[in-house]
């Protein structure tokens, strides 16, 4: 049985907690019900709860702050059973003006019995909420009677012109006939005797040219009673007999302590005007034992301004990053290899090992050529060996090894790139059936994901073979170049590649890069292997029959094999071939031996140029007759920069032909610079300059070629299944370790 690492299930179920409420926030801006212009709706609730004349009674809050926790839970409760008529904030309802903001506090009121009125406010007004609370309730200052009283509110964040506000305000109250007048306004127009925390000017009324005005108008007026918001405590002052109240306490910030604590506040009209007000204080966090920890509790709390889902969305990101930080600094990590792991008891026996690729013979191509020779490798040395690849309808009519999977879709002028059925259940059942030690993916997405996915449900190594450089295939994605090239690629096979047990890469350039893309899995450097021996067989009278009958007399031949794609830079040879021919003497014939989608478009271009006595696209040719095909020439030219490896360059080293080709990855390990061959960057003239050197210098190329072919002898297909199969064995030998740590 495997444990689990806790840590990292805690880190995943935070952030599925992350994602799951910034996915209901989503939902609250784009899918909740719309609502709009509620406080029309609330007055006329309000007028049939408080007809002319008649007394009211209601409850004043304020910084309710989208409070679940507080608001919701304790207060709405305890109003609906207070017998008030209706509910007034005095600012900050919400804890900002964002849209899901809004619609969570559309939430919270849905659960009052009373109608209710909101003070536009600092709160309401931040991240555009203007126009969000214009659109939701309504106007940012406006007056309403009910009963015998009316009832003011102002905009206090500067939206509203200040001036503009105190002309409305006096020509109301010339005309108004209500018994008595109470006002609200966001922002406390009086500093409270006790200064509230952390306090400054901006969290009173602004400018000061306001202030006064209205603290003037007040006084003329003879206004009962003013409400405001915005500092967390209560606060109560006569000035002129105005009583100034600033409510703060309905589940945002508060101390918990004598200034600072949750409350809301009983107002009562009688039908003569007489106004009186009781200030309720809720006992939230009184516990004689637990206060302090409780009032430190509801401060951290009320911080945040949150309900529950905000305060679980703050903690599980803070939760994640604590965690990821510990890994990052408080687990070891050793980087280097294992050297007491002991694979022997798996290089002594035979091995079961299952192959899964998106394409395999007889597609003609590196990967199935690879492959097979892998197969044939292992096979030799005592191994058992099943393929998964796809169906291809001029596949042999018996295979004993391979598992053939039907197409979902097939792509390609020839229909030679099958995307193959992979939720066929008798494809698990195979593999299952053939209990494989090992599990070697060739391809990081597709049907190398399907073996991903078996090697993890068999709890088997998975090995990465990276052959192929994805970057360079963006023409072939139906998405934008660039980002293919630059990120989804490279985000893909860094992500395929640290799933696995195991990576091989064939050079150690192409090492380099997975490191730098972030894959961290072991990784094992094992060029391809060759059939060396093959090429050395080929007969003489073969080779001079080939040559009659392609019509070659005295040419030197340059030989090339490639899939005739974008990604391997067919018209940058075929462009330097027609500078070559006119900047050189020797007759020579390039044989560009392979097929694919661009044949056609390639055929006109040497058409255009007149090079058909130069140039020849010979087509595909069967992997068994390559060897011969490679020793009709006398240099090997290639210009692909999507190479990992360049097997063809090793085949044509084989058969002692010195190389020409373009830096990349794939050939810088390869190619010796002035050993066996040369490379140069993708720039013509450096590039034809080597090729007539070896064009025209019969002692040099003599010299490379025998070179060429020592430096091929390394790369035999023996050697190659040897070491796959040390890489295989390390990987079991690893992950037995393990099981054995973890149980």
């Amino acid at each position: 049985m495997i444990r689990r690492n806790p840590l990292k299930l805690l880190f995943y179920l935070c952030l599925a907690i992350v994602v799951a409420l910034v996915g209901y926030k989503v939902y609250l801006n784009f899918f909740k019900q719309d609502f709009e212009a509620l406080h029309s709706e609330q007055v006329e609730r309000i007028h049939q709860r408080t007809p002319p004349g008649s007394g009211i009674r209601f409850a004043v809050v304020g910084n309710i702050n989208n409070s679940v926790g507080i608001f919701e839970r304790r207060f709405i409760p305890t109003l609906n059973q207070a017998g008030v008529d209706f509910l007034v904030s005095s600012g900050n309802a919400v804890s900002g003006g964002g849209e899901d903001k809004y619609r969570a506090l559309y939430g919270t009121l849905s659960h009052l019995d009373i109608p209710y009125l909101l003070t536009f406010g600092p709160h309401e007004y931040e991240n555009f909420g203007s126009f969000r609370f214009y659109d939701h309730f309504g106007p940012h200052f406006y007056s309403v009677r009910a009963g015998n009283t009316r009832l003011i509110f102002l905009d206090s964040t500067g939206k509203t012109p200040w001036r503009w506000q105190i002309r409305w305000l006096r020509d109301l109250l010339a005309h108004d006939t209500s018994n008595a007048h109470i006002l609200f306004i966001g922002h406390p127009l009086l500093q409270p005797e006790t200064p509230a925390l952390f306090d400054d000017e901006d969290d009173y009324l602004q400018p000061p040219a306001f202030r006064e005005e209205l603290l003037q108008l007040i006084r003329e007026q003879g206004i009962d009673l003013v409400f405001s918001a915005n500092l967390s405590l209560f606060d109560e002052q006569v000035v002129d007999g105005t009583p100034y109240i600033t409510t703060g306490g309905a589940g945002g910030l508060v101390l918990n302590t004598e200034d600072s604590f949750y409350h809301y506040v009983d107002v009562r009209v009688s039908p003569d005007g007489d106004v009186s007000y009781q200030m309720e204080r809720l006992e939230v966090g009184q516990h004689p034992v637990w206060k302090r920890l409780e009032s430190l509790w509801f401060f951290v709390y009320s911080l945040f301004y949150t309900g529950y889902l905000n305060f679980i969305l703050i903690v599980s990101v803070f939760v994640a990053l604590t965690i990821k930080l510990y890994q990052i600094i408080f687990i070891g990590k050793d980087y280097y290899p294992d050297y007491d792991l002991d694979p022997t008891p798996w290089l002594e026996k035979p091995l079961r090992v299952t192959m899964f690729t998106n394409n395999y013979l007889p597609f003609i191509g590196g990967v199935p050529i690879s492959i097979e020779r892998l197969r044939r490798g292992l096979e030799h040395l005592g191994d058992s060996t099943q393929i998964v690849a796809p169906r291809y309808r001029d596949q042999p009519s018996h295979e004993d090894a391979v598992v053939r999977v039907p197409s979902l879709l097939a792509m390609g002028e020839k229909r030679e790139f099958r995307l193959a059925n992979i939720f066929l259940a008798r494809i698990r059942k195979q593999v299952r059936a053939f209990r494989p030690d090992v599990i070697h993916l060739h391809h990081p997405f597709w049907l190398g994901s399907l073996g991903l996915f078996m090697a993890r449900q068999l709890r088997i190594p998975a090995i990465y073979t990276y052959h192929t450089r994805l970057e360079h295939y963006a023409h072939f994605v139906p998405l934008p170049g660039m980002l293919f090239r630059n990120l989804i690629s490279h985000a893909l096979i860094k992500r395929f590649a640290n799933r696995c047990d195991g990576v091989i890469v064939p050079t150690y350039s192409t090492e380099e890069y997975l490191r730098m893309i972030g894959v961290t899995t072991p990784t094992f450097v094992q060029p391809t292997g060759i059939e060396y021996e093959r090429f050395q067989a080929v007969k003489p009278a073969d080779v001079e029959a080939l040559r009659k009958k392609l019509g070659l007399s005295n040419e030197k031949v340059f030989i090339s094999v490639a899939r005739l794609s974008n990604e391997k830079n067919i018209d940058f040879m075929i462009e330097a071939i027609d500078r070559l021919r006119q900047e050189s003497d020797v007759p020579f014939r390039f044989l560009m031996i392979g097929d694919g989608h661009q044949r056609d478009r390639l055929q006109k271009k040497i058409d255009s140029l007149e090079l058909g006595s130069h140039f020849t696209l010979v087509g595909a040719v069967q992997p068994e007759e390559m060897a011969l095909w490679y020793n009709l020439g006398d240099a090997f030219l290639f210009a692909s920069k999507s190479e990992t490896q360049g097997m063809v360059i090793l085949e044509a080293m084989s058969a002692g032909l010195p190389v020409v080709a373009v830096r990349s990855s794939g050939i810088e390990d390869v190619v010796r610079d002035g050993l066996n061959g040369y490379k140069t960057p993708e720039n013509q003239a450096r590039w034809i300059e080597k090729a007539q050197r070896l064009l025209e210098d019969d002692k040099l190329r003599s010299e490379l070629s025998d070179k060429a072919r020592a430096f091929a002898e390394d790369y035999s297909i023996e050697q190659f299944a040897r070491d796959v199969r040390g890489i295989y064995a390390t990987s079991l030998a690893a992950r037995e370790k393990r099981n054995k740590t973890s149980s």
